[in-house]
């Protein structure tokens, strides 16, 4: 009896790790699949959006949405003042992880709003989680995920990219968008 009580406790307590959004994290390596979601203005876009261009995708939850400007910076220094990262082979975009905040709609749209017009760029909605599903990417975090043309992974980091990485990065980037 001992026996298959534990047994049920040990299996009740391990199938929410069976069955996690994580089980498909997406690594180095793996070619990415595509998604359709929309920006503010209900406008569809893909990643064939951007077909032969490096992407760098960033899935924010709104509530951590500065925790890597520093890296952001540093691109958007590459793309628009150094001009040695070419916005014609190259895409940064934000794409708002909006099923892991409490802020309503209209609260995120005007925080994604400000990062779009900062970094001159495009920013995505996903409100049903689909990159938590088909990416494996964590709730209530900042991930940033660099794609090369192929889209394949290149690079993954959930969290704050450590100030010793960011020029490493930035060098990656112009040289996947030169290749």
């Amino acid at each position: 009896m001992k026996k298959t009580i534990l047994s049920v406790i040990l299996i009740t307590s391990l199938l929410p790790f069976a069955f996690s959004q994580n089980g498909n994290i997406l690594k180095v390596g793996d070619k990415a699949p595509d998604w359709l979601l929309q920006d503010a203005d209900r406008k569809e876009f893909s990643m064939n959006t951007w077909a032969g261009k490096v992407l760098q995708i960033n899935y924010v939850d709104p509530d951590v949405s500065d925790l890597n400007d520093p890296f952001n910076d540093a691109v958007n220094k590459a793309t628009d003042i150094d001009k040695t990262l070419d916005k014609k082979l190259f895409k940064g975009m934000g794409i708002v992880d909006c099923k892991s905040t409490w802020k309503p709609n209209g609260i995120i749209r005007m925080i994604a709003g400000n990062k779009a017009k900062k970094y001159n760029t495009t920013i995505l909605f996903d409100y049903e989680g689909t990159l938590q599903k088909s990416w494996g990417m964590p709730k209530d975090n900042y991930t940033v995920v660099i794609l090369d043309k192929n889209r394949i992974v290149r690079y993954v980091c959930s969290g704050k990219i450590p100030d010793s990485e960011i020029n490493n990065l930035v060098q990656m980037l112009i040289k996947l968008s030169n290749e």
